[in-house]
């Protein structure tokens, strides 16, 4: 049995742990503001993005050879 001080209701509300489900409360944030974060920045710099994709493309089909008719040099 309890005592003075303490009721079965205040006894039963120490063997949860608070600590532990705040813990969890706030991971979820964290990780929910990591991704609204990402997915706003993504948003934000979509024609950047859309650009380098535009140029990776580019740059697989690219010919960089030195073409040997024109020169400076002939001048």
């Amino acid at each position: 049995m309890a005592n003075g001080l303490e009721s079965d209701i205040s006894l039963a509300q120490d063997t949860a742990s608070p600590e532990a489900s705040d813990w969890l409360k706030l991971g979820i944030v964290a990780a929910a503001s990591a991704l609204a974060g990402g997915v706003a920045a993504a948003w934000w710099y979509r024609k950047t993005l859309t650009k380098l994709r535009q140029a990776e493309e580019i740059s697989h089909n690219a010919d960089f050879r030195i073409s040997t008719g024109d020169s400076a040099d002939d001048a």
